[in-house]
């Protein structure tokens, strides 16, 4: 795959017209890990290679963290050229503030809509009718990632599906083994919960609230499963002192913790560490027991900007962020699925693969992100880093989701 993803480097060089003039473009995102800051290379590599120059801004930390200082300078008149956000609804205010550049025109010249796979992803992109992001990739939360060399450690085969793992869980335990890796902060916690959410309730039950909002299937049985599930996840996870999601898949790459649910970007982690799938680690998407994934993932937005070779540059980073090399390339360092459908990810791996086939099969859902406000999604992470740091109970814990969705937006 080195070979292959070097070669689309130098196909890209030679591809891509240089430019008479060039532009420095400071680009922000929060993709700091060792396997996301290897993927965004690829982004830099292909625009460095127009004659522009790519000023990495990279801001540690999560979305969570990075999000309130993208927007902040944004709104304070200090925007950067170009900006990572996801699909979704992050970007609405500065949109109806006119502070983000409008790229119909770019996406209809290129045919985005007939490219874009699926289709909800450019519909994140659009309001009142306008495209204002380019979408670069799909990310799912629904995924556990497992360690075979602690499996092994403990005698175990490894899990074919949630219930398999928690069954095995005492003897992971036994062997002096975490369970169930997990960093402290709401964010990833809130993963977990959604990712819990598709196995116990079903995806049924999950469309009435998380796109329907409906507060009384929130308080249903079905939820109260998931609360009963997740309050056993959560002592599964008790010993995990780990912050970042990538400490916690760490834990996971060293057999120190038996898994991890995470989304697919943990593939970037395990291929930085050299490590196969299938071989060294095994990862089970809808936790192996519904194989369905959300289209969630990234997206990238252009503050509107007066110096027009600036704003020339933003339309050929635009672009090319969606050119079938730059996805190619990028994705397959990222361990996300690309946006295109008509790329070859033939050479991608074992799990690439499974994620290929379940978007082939339309099984998919939207994101968090495409269906609840930001002001939602917060309010459900603190509930959920409250939940997991503390002995709150189960049936508490669903009393105040219930509220949440009740109110949400």
């Amino acid at each position: 795959m080195q070979k292959h993803v070097k070669a689309l480097g130098l196909s890209m060089a030679l591809a891509v017209p240089q430019m008479a003039t060039s532009a420095d473009l400071e680009v922000t995102h929060w993709w700091t890990s060792g396997g996301e800051a290897a993927a965004v290379k690829e982004f830099a590599k292909a625009f460095n290679a127009t004659g522009n120059n790519w000023v990495d801004g990279a801001i540690a930390g999560s979305g969570g963290t990075a999000r309130p200082i993208i927007i902040s300078r944004i709104l304070g008149g200090d925007p950067m050229a170009a900006t990572q956000l996801n699909h979704g609804r992050q970007a609405e205010e500065l949109i109806e503030a006119g502070l983000m550049t409008d790229l119909t025109e770019l996406a209809e010249k290129e045919g985005w809509k007939d490219i874009v796979n699926p289709s909800s992803l450019l519909d994140s992109c659009t309001f009142e009718g306008r495209i204002y992001c380019v979408p670069v990739n799909i990310h799912s939360g629904q995924w556990i990632w497992l360690s075979h060399g602690a499996f092994e450690t403990a005698g175990l085969d490894v899990p074919a599906d949630w219930n398999e793992f928690v069954a095995a869980a005492p003897k992971l335990e036994e062997a002096g083994i975490l369970p169930l890796a997990m960093g402290q902060q709401g964010w990833q916690q809130n993963l977990a919960f959604g990712a819990i959410t598709i196995g116990v309730a079903g995806i049924d039950a999950w469309r009435k609230v998380s796109v329907e909002r409906d507060a009384s299937a929130a308080a249903g049985p079905e939820y109260k499963a998931v609360f009963e599930a997740v309050a056993a996840a959560r002592e599964l996870a008790r010993e995990s002192n780990v912050q970042d999601w990538n400490q916690a898949t760490n834990l996971v790459i060293t057999n120190k913790a038996g898994g991890q649910i995470m989304g697919d970007w943990a593939q970037g982690e395990f291929q930085v560490a050299g490590q196969v799938a299938g071989k060294d680690y095994t990862c089970l998407p809808g936790l192996g027991i519904n194989e369905i994934l959300d289209t969630g993932g990234d997206a990238f937005y252009f503050p509107v900007v007066k110096d027009e070779e600036t704003k020339k540059a933003q339309l050929e980073l635009a672009s090319l962020l969606i050119s079938p090399e730059v996805q190619v390339a990028f994705n397959l360092k990222k361990g996300s699925l690309p946006v295109r459908g008509d790329i070859d990810l033939s050479s991608a791996n074992d799990c690439m693969q499974k994620g290929l086939k379940i978007l082939a099969d339309g099984n998919v859902l939207p994101s968090g992100d495409q269906n609840l406000s930001p002001d939602t999604q917060t309010q459900i992470e603190d509930l959920m880093a409250e939940f997991w740091s503390s002995t709150m109970s189960a049936a508490d814990a669903q009393e105040a989701y219930v509220a949440i969705i009740a109110d949400s937006e």
